[in-house]
């Protein structure tokens, strides 16, 4: 019965999300375009230069043992190849480091040109997912006294603290000068990410679409004014997610604000130039964990590193960077 109760606690602070009504299992990000490989895996090589990616999450600061993501990516377009290749890195701490997992994965996308005007990008994505359990944060019961409370060494024995195991994904993305838009899919095989019998890692489904519209006189998009609309949804078992928001830029500045299903409000701030970039968001909740949250902050840096011109006409997918 111990070892049970164990396994929900564990499958329960496994299960964190950024939603009362989507308890997914992922991590997720507000920025989610500064972290684009990681949202889509089509997305590596679509800015054609080699690009580097560093995104760092807060949530629920206000919480004890809250929940802290970083992750890091690099991805290049190559001709040679015909596609990009992306690398990314992930690291996510739960409970005061009782569950942390590590993720490393590489994916590749073919660059289908469709006509002059529309591109398709094809991904598929394979990676490595270490999860390890401390046990030394966990309580059982057998260390509990009467009047003293816990005090015992418990006599509860893990065989199994580690699980790694190979992950896959795959995932497009459509495009043209205005819109963009796309789908992926991550844990398609479910792979077993149980401490205690057998867990699946549930299937996740992710569309999002948008568009870049540029409303100055030129109609132009370096140093004009834009409006970017957005949606992304999220499915994974039977909880979903989504984001329905707006991004707006002058020059430089770009500012968003984005609604996420019941839970909370995004905004967000963000500064970038033809190489660098770098943007801050803040979670406002507003379901019935208000006043404990004290909210989410988030943090992305981007880096674009100048290469030779395309020999050939190479059109970028023109979205947010944040």
């Amino acid at each position: 019965m111990v070892k049970q109760y164990l396994l929900t606690v564990v499958a329960a602070c496994m299960a964190w999300s950024l939603t009362t009504t989507a308890h997914a299992q992922d991590p997720q990000f507000s920025q989610f375009y500064a972290n684009q490989i990681y949202l889509n895996p089509a997305f590596a090589g679509s800015v054609r230069c080699p690009r580097v990616s560093l995104n760092y999450r807060n949530q629920w600061t206000a919480i004890s043992g809250n929940y802290q993501t970083m992750a890091a990516s690099y991805d290049q377009h190559f001709d040679a190849l015909q596609g990009g290749i992306g690398i990314r890195l992930m690291r996510d701490q739960a409970g005061t480091s009782t569950i942390t997992s590590h993720n490393v994965a590489v994916s590749y996308s073919y660059l289908i040109k469709l006509n002059r005007k529309v591109n398709l990008r094809l991904a598929a994505e394979v990676g490595f997912l270490q999860r390890s359990l401390n046990t030394d944060n966990l309580t059982f019961g057998d260390q509990i006294d009467d009047r003293y409370g816990f005090i015992y060494a418990t006599q509860e024995v893990f065989d199994n603290d580690e699980k790694l195991f190979a992950d896959f994904a795959a995932g497009a993305l459509l495009y043209n000068q205005i819109f963009y838009g796309g789908f992926a899919f991550h844990h398609i095989t479910e792979p077993n990410e149980g401490f205690l019998g057998s867990s699946a890692l549930p299937f996740k489904f992710t569309t999002h679409f948008g568009a870049m519209i540029p409303l100055g006189k030129k109609r132009k998009y370096a140093g004009d004014l834009f409006i970017s609309p957005n949606i992304l949804f999220q499915l994974q078992q039977s909880f979903y997610q989504l984001n329905v928001g707006l991004y707006a830029g002058k020059g430089p500045i770009v500012g968003g604000i984005w609604y996420r299903n019941n839970d909370s409000f995004i905004a967000l701030v963000g500064l970038q130039r033809d190489t660098w970039r770098i943007g801050y968001s803040y979670d406002v909740t507003i379901s019935r964990l208000t006043n404990r949250t004290a909210g989410s902050h988030e943090l992305s840096l981007g880096f674009k590193i100048p290469c030779k011109p395309a020999r050939r006409r190479f059109r970028t997918v023109r979205c947010p960077s944040f």
